[in-house]
C-alpha cells in the first residue's frame, strides 16, 4: 500500500497504488553529483522489481518516465523533470556470489561489485572502481575504464520492458558497442549475472588500488561534477580535443571545464544546469569549428529547462 501522506499531488492522485514510496516535488539536484537541477514531479522508490513490474503494466500511457541511479552521471535541466522519475533502491542493491559469477541488482553500485568480486577472488572486474556508477547505467553504455567494458565480464541482464514485462537478456541480445547497447531506452534494468575468472585476492586488491590512485591523480574526483563528459570519437580522446580548442579552464556562470582534465564539466558552487550544458555544448561547438568532430555526449541529460513551459514549480501543486 502506499505510504501515507500529508497531501497527494494531482499526478500522484492518477498513479497506481504502489508498495514503495511516491514523493511529489522531489528534491533531484541533491541526488546528483552535480548537485543542480529542478525536481521531479513525482518520484517513485519501488518496494521491489514486483513492484515496479506493476507500477509499469498500470500507469496511464501519457506519463511519462525516466529512471535515476547514483546520479553520478546525469545532468537534471532546472526546470525539472514532468511525469515519474524512478529510483532504483535498496532492494536493487544486493550483490550475491556464486562461484565465479556475481548476481546482483542493477542499483549495485559498480564499486562495491569489484570489492565483492576482490572478496571472492574473482578477477577482470577491477576496472568497475574506476566507474563512478551502478551497474544499471553500466549495462545501458558498455561502461567501461582502463581498457576494460561491461560487456568483457557481461553474462546476462534481467530488464522490465515499458509494459512490465521481465526479460532476461544475453549478450547478443544486449547488442554492446563502445559506450552504448541496443536495449530500447524505455526498458529498465532490475539486474545483471556479471561472470570473471580464477585470482588471487591480493593481486586484485592492487590492481584496484592502482586504478583508484590514477583516478585520483587524472580526474577532479572531489569536485562536484558528472564524470566523463563525452564519448571518444573514434581514434581519438575528447579531452585532447577540447583542450586543443582552447577550452581548459573555460567558465559559464558557475560551471567550468576542469583544469585538471578538459573532459570534465565542474559545479564550482554557483552553476545551474544550463551554465553546465551550456558550457558542454560551447565546447562541442568548438570542437566541431576547428576539427569538425561531433563529440557525442556521455552524460545523460534529462527534464525541461527553467523557462520552458513543461517547467515545474515547487509550488504549483500542494
Amino acid at each position: 500500500m502506499m505510504a501515507a501522506r500529508h497531501s497527494m499531488s494531482d499526478l500522484e492522485a492518477r498513479l497506481p497504488r504502489v508498495r514503495g514510496r511516491y514523493d511529489a516535488m522531489a528534491d533531484l539536484g541533491k541526488m546528483t553529483w552535480f548537485r543542480v537541477g529542478g525536481p521531479a514531479e513525482v518520484l517513485f522508490t519501488p518496494a521491489d522489481a514486483e513492484d515496479l513490474g506493476a507500477f509499469l503494466k498500470s500507469r496511464p500511457a501519457d506519463v511519462p518516465v525516466a529512471v535515476i541511479g547514483l546520479g553520478s552521471n546525469l545532468l537534471v535541466r532546472d526546470g525539472g523533470v514532468p511525469g515519474v522519475v524512478i529510483h532504483l533502491g535498496k532492494a536493487f542493491n544486493i550483490i550475491a556470489v556464486d562461484g565465479l559469477t556475481i548476481r546482483c541488482g542493477a542499483g549495485a553500485i559498480d564499486a562495491t561489485v569489484a570489492t565483492a568480486a576482490r572478496d571472492a577472488g574473482i578477477a577482470g572486474m577491477e576496472f568497475l572502481t574506476g566507474i563512478p556508477g551502478t551497474i544499471g547505467g553500466a549495462l545501458r553504455m558498455n561502461a567501461g575504464a582502463y581498457e576494460r567494458e561491461t560487456k568483457d565480464i557481461f553474462t546476462s541482464a534481467t530488464a522490465l520492458d515499458a509494459a512490465g514485462e521481465i526479460h532476461k537478456l544475453s549478450a547478443a541480445d544486449m547488442g554492446f558497442t563502445y559506450r552504448h547497447s541496443d536495449v530500447p531506452e524505455d526498458w529498465i534494468f532490475i539486474g545483471a549475472e556479471l561472470t570473471g575468472t580464477p585470482g588471487d585476492r591480493h593481486e586484485i586488491a592492487a590492481r584496484m588500488r592502482t586504478i583508484r590512485s590514477e583516478r585520483e591523480q587524472s580526474q577532479p574526483t572531489q569536485a562536484r561534477t558528472g564524470g566523463s563528459t563525452f564519448a571518444n570519437p573514434p581514434g581519438n580522446r575528447a579531452w585532447k580535443l577540447i583542450d586543443a580548442a582552447g577550452c581548459r579552464g573555460l567558465t559559464m556562470g558557475g560551471a567550468q571545464v576542469s583544469p585538471k582534465h578538459t573532459n570534465f564539466l565542474i559545479n564550482t558552487g554557483t552553476a545551474t544546469a544550463e551554465d553546465l550544458e551550456t558550457l558542454g555544448e560551447t565546447a562541442r561547438a568548438r570542437v566541431q569549428e576547428q576539427f569538425a568532430v561531433d563529440l557525442v555526449w556521455e552524460i545523460r541529460r534529462i527534464g525541461v529547462s527553467k523557462n520552458s513551459d513543461d517547467a515545474l514549480s515547487k509550488g504549483a501543486r500542494s
